[in-house]
């Protein structure tokens, strides 16, 4: 159910059938991935008469269903919480013609057009364009206390989150780059920043390295890893410190804190991508500077599959709409070229 000036109207999933070509469903676009950047490219693409079938995968509406408030995204001025906010991109692109499959891709062929895919319900299915939007996940410790409070004090962004730790002592986990820009944007907003890390120096480059160490506010804990984050859950869900062990000595001991942010790092979901598409060393999808193209024509992609740098939902969002309209644009003339070629 979704709001319209006022008045409720009942949004319903739109089912794509699907011309059958040769033994496989065929679609003229297919999403492989939810999240702001799938879910804003269903959009367009709907508003185009694509007629999307988006594969939202094995976490339908991405990393912000595990996020609680969202506050830095333009129009909710009261902020809005992660899973409500996705399920409003998915009522508008639903509301305009796209439809979401609640299961994920389990083998793709770019090597021809149109590509070939399949579900993991054994579904053979055929696209015209396809475009990848399966997202980044953040690198994390394991533990089921982390899972537990996730999005109640654990978190792997402080970009995202920082804001809600104000004048609250934490912690940051990790000894690279992403752990010092964390740690460093940390001690905006924060009384207190402990960097734990499991070895005696840190991998960071040496710049971020002495601007961490430069700074009043940031304290390190070497030769430390996590063992477990500890909690309440009456009457507020929350973090209330965490259980440390320095891996020379063995020696276990507790600390207070407020929050938890994980900075090990991003793994792209990439793997189905293998030997098909151009990546990066680090896995993350190449794309045409300033445009959605990857190295196969009519394969776009958006959002953090192919972004290590900003990792936001607004970003993944505008991404997604350059997507959708670069699939647009490319099935246009592709028709087109088509036309003239039958014309001939």
């Amino acid at each position: 159910m979704s709001e319209q000036n006022g008045t409720a109207i009942e949004i319903k999933n739109p089912h794509h059938e699907g011309e059958m070509r040769d033994g496989r469903e065929g679609h003229k676009l297919i999403i492989i991935g939810s999240g702001p950047a799938g879910l804003t490219a269903a959009l367009y693409a709907a508003r185009a008469n694509l007629n999307p079938v988006v594969y939202e995968g094995d976490q339908p509406g991405g990393q912000l269903m595990i996020t609680t408030d969202v506050e830095n995204y333009p129009g909710f001025e009261n902020g809005i919480l992660g899973p409500e906010m996705m399920q409003i991109f998915r009522h508008q692109a639903q509301r305009f013609g796209s439809e979401s499959r609640y299961e994920y891709i389990t083998s793709v062929d770019f090597s021809e057009r149109p590509f070939k895919l399949k579900s993991d319900r054994g579904t053979k299915l055929s696209a015209d364009a396809v475009i990848v939007t399966t997202g980044a996940s953040a690198k994390l410790l394991g533990l089921p206390s982390e899972g537990k409070y996730m999005g109640y004090g654990v978190s792997a962004c402080a970009t995202c989150d920082g804001f809600f730790f104000k004048d609250q002592e934490v912690i940051v986990v990790g000894g690279g780059d992403t752990a010092m820009e964390e740690a460093n944007y940390l001690t905006r907003f924060c009384k207190k920043v402990t960097i734990v890390h499991r070895r005696d120096e840190f991998r960071a480059s040496k710049i971020m390295r002495d601007r961490v160490l430069a700074n009043e506010k940031i304290e390190v804990i070497w030769d430390t890893v996590v063992d477990e984050i500890l909690g309440e859950d009456d009457p507020v869900k929350k973090v209330t410190g965490i259980t440390l062990r320095n891996v020379k000595t063995d020696t276990v001991t507790k600390m207070p804190v407020d929050g938890v942010f994980m900075a090990i790092g991003h793994k792209p979901n990439t793997d189905l991508f293998q030997g098909g598409l151009e990546m990066e060393e680090n896995g993350y999808l190449v794309v045409k500077p300033g445009t959605s193209y990857t190295s196969v024509e009519g394969v776009f992609a958006a959002g953090d599959v192919q972004d290590h740098v900003y990792r936001q939902a607004v970003t993944a969002a505008g991404s997604g709409c350059m997507a959708a309209i670069d699939a647009e644009r490319w099935l246009e003339a592709q028709e087109h070229k088509d036309r003239v070629e039958v014309a001939s």
